[in-house]
């Protein structure tokens, strides 16, 4: 047993463990700790659960876009640092947030039900996308829902949406925006959808590999927080998820890329579907692949290679030199 994870306290035959969670400080993040804090005490009562909360580097710089900063592994590596250094031995994290590279002595171990996937377009004065002004300003800090956002509606104006979820609808609300898009699941998770008058999802966008999953990364070297951590596991989100992070792993996809990928399980058989292209809109590819369940487990490694062979890499290279020049949209 690791050293970090040890007998704690004696008392009437009852041994009392501890673990720590590292987790970011917002509230969202706080809110995805708590939840796990406990499950883990409901299903081990011998365990006390702490949080060890930290102000990651991507919550604390809000003036440049994430990709300029590093993308979003600045909301997971002082997380990881926590737990290589000794002093946590578990993260939680929003999995679309966590690199497809995990540090040597890290495993990203157990996956959770993914929930809702949605984006939805928040705004207080129109009720849809098709409603918006032709030039309305529309919030959003990625790129991959810019490039959709455009592909769909080319004449609408983006600017960069940083801070995080109460920051972002306050902004909107301030009017700064007409509209903003955010991932439905936050919302839900902190009950903040019923102070916007109008919600829409977009049903058309296609997510982020991860979405609305949470990730559990624990320390290698210890089993006794392995056994505790695959409790949390849900086996098919961590099929599609592992899919979606072995496509983006595979075709290079960094944070300066608008990708998106998404694996749907249906009865016997999974779906991968993937999208990626200029953050203006134009340029797009297209491509999904399938296969029985049982035979999955390459999948998301063969629609990268059939992607790339068909000019995924170009258009990569050439979205990243375009993603942040003047002519994109304009940044706030």
């Amino acid at each position: 047993m690791n050293s970090r994870f040890q007998l704690k306290i004696k008392h009437k035959a009852v041994t009392v463990e501890k673990l720590i969670i590292a987790t970011r400080a917002s509230n969202l993040a706080l809110w995805q700790a708590y939840h796990i804090k406990e499950r883990i005490e409901s299903s081990f009562p011998e365990v006390t659960v702490e949080l060890n909360e930290i102000t990651s580097k991507g919550d604390k710089v809000l003036d440049k876009p994430l990709a300029l900063i590093g993308g979003k592994g600045h909301f997971t590596k002082e997380l990881e640092d926590e737990m290589l250094a000794g002093t946590a031995d578990l993260a939680v994290h929003s999995l679309k947030d966590v690199p497809t590279y995990i540090p040597e002595g890290l495993e990203l171990c157990a996956i959770t039900t993914r929930q809702d996937q949605s984006d939805v377009l928040l705004s207080h004065t129109y009720k849809s996308l098709d409603e918006l002004p032709q030039g309305a300003t529309v919030g959003t800090t990625s790129l991959r829902r810019r490039m959709q956002l455009l592909e769909r509606r080319p004449d609408l104006k983006v600017k960069e949406l940083r801070g995080n979820v109460n920051t972002r609808l306050r902004k909107l609300k301030e009017g700064q925006y007409d509209a903003i898009i955010l991932a439905y699941i936050g919302l839900y998770r902190l009950d903040l959808l019923k102070d916007i008058p109008f919600v829409e999802k977009l049903d058309f966008f296609i997510p982020p590999m991860g979405q609305a999953a949470l990730g559990i990364e624990i320390v290698s070297s210890n089993d006794r927080i392995r056994e505790i951590a695959m409790t949390l596991n849900d086996e098919n989100s961590f099929i599609c998820t592992k899919l979606e992070r072995d496509f983006v792993s595979a075709i290079g996809a960094g944070c300066s890329a608008p990708v998106a990928v998404n694996a749907i399980i249906d009865g016997e058989n999974i779906t991968v579907k993937a999208m990626l292209g200029y953050p203006d809109g134009t340029n797009i590819m297209h491509k999904e692949l399938n296969s029985p369940l049982s035979e999955c487990d390459l999948l998301g490694l063969q629609l990268a290679e059939e992607m790339i062979a068909e000019g995924a890499i170009d258009i990569l290279e050439k979205a990243e030199e375009i993603a942040f020049k003047d002519e994109m949209p304009e940044r706030l």
